[in-house]
């Protein structure tokens, strides 16, 4: 995709305005829902918070917490298919369709429903290692044949390694049904059911992984020129991609650990960012972090009014969003191919 402006005074012109529309998004997640809450009373609870206050407490207890995973797990997810289509060189490339979030699922479902893990710290490990392993398992059944990593063969492991892990998560369900709904959480995917006590300390995490990857990029602008090229400028590219696999493992694994199996949000926020600021990684990396972020709260408010007073799953709304996206992108492939 080509870009609408590659100049700095635009793209400075696009981060304040991505920046703008978070906010609004934020305090829109946090206003909105089966219960709406004006907006003076928003800002309130953050400077005069009254225990008294119905409105306060629904914001301190619920509200504030959702809307800022909402934003960590975002920003994460978006940063980690930027990352995974830079490694793989594929379009196509995201957590969720190269397995990597139903690895990190069947091992949290594994592990809470017969070995009954529910440390949050402990969860992470078991979504850092399965990511690991699914993407392990994607990346060298990808790299058979002759012709070494095919962009098409390694959207096909992809694919056949998220069912299989879908599939043995599924059958865990069916076994151990007295736990089913402790584990739908990370199936379905939700932003909500987490207090500010245990995503607050998960945010430097975050943080510096993105901050990481924004240093990095660019190293991956170079390594995008192809290996011979990287290496005739000096770059040790095993370090770089090393760098670059354990950052997507432990951004979308710290995102399921989180809030379950999200999809797709690794596939539309890298390819419209790439579109408005170009490819430079130094400003696609923030921006796709900002837009992951708004993309998933707007999700979150569509989840919550569809079937009210229910909600929909997070991951159903953001499917809904990705499925059309991701067809055109095949579609695109198949037609230059």
């Amino acid at each position: 995709m080509t870009s609408f402006s590659s100049n700095v005074p635009f793209r400075w012109g696009v981060l304040a305005l991505s920046l703008i529309c978070l906010l609004m998004a934020f305090m829109a997640s946090i206003a909105f829902g089966l219960y709406a809450i004006p907006l003076k009373h928003v800002w309130s609870a953050f400077w005069m918070f009254d225990p008294q206050s119905i409105d306060h407490v629904i914001i301190r207890t619920t509200r504030l917490s959702r809307a800022i995973l909402a934003c960590l797990v975002g920003s994460a997810l978006a940063v980690s298919g930027v990352l995974m289509q830079a490694l793989t060189r594929n379009p196509l490339a995201s957590p969720s369709i190269f397995g990597v979030n139903a690895g990190a699922v069947f091992f949290i479902v594994l592990f809470s429903t017969f070995f009954s893990v529910v440390s949050l710290n402990a969860l992470l490990c078991l979504a850092f290692l399965g990511a690991a392993i699914a993407g392990g398992l994607v990346y060298g059944l990808g790299s058979l044949g002759r012709d070494g990593l095919s962009p098409v063969r390694i959207v096909l492991s992809g694919a056949a390694i998220s069912a299989l892990f879908m599939a043995f998560t599924q059958g865990m369900l069916v076994v151990g049904q007295e736990g089913l709904d402790s584990v739908l959480f990370w199936v379905a995917g939700s932003v909500s059911g987490r207090s500010l006590d245990m995503v607050i300390p998960l945010i430097p995490y975050f943080s510096v992984a993105i901050l990481v990857a924004i240093l990095a990029a660019p190293h991956i602008n170079i390594l995008l020129s192809g290996d011979d090229v990287a290496k005739g400028l000096g770059q040790n590219t095993v370090i770089i991609k090393v760098l670059l696999s354990v950052l997507i493992i432990g951004l979308a694994g710290g995102s399921v650990a989180l809030a379950g199996n999200i999809g797709f949000i690794g596939l539309i926020v890298p390819h419209m960012a790439r579109f408005v600021v170009g490819r430079d990684h130094k400003w696609l990396i923030p921006i796709s972090a900002l837009w992951g972020a708004v993309l998933l709260l707007c999700a979150d408010l569509i989840s919550r009014f569809v079937i009210m007073p229910e909600e929909v799953p997070i991951g159903v709304t953001t499917a809904i969003l990705g499925v059309p996206f991701f067809v055109y992108l095949a579609r695109k492939g198949s037609q230059r191919g």
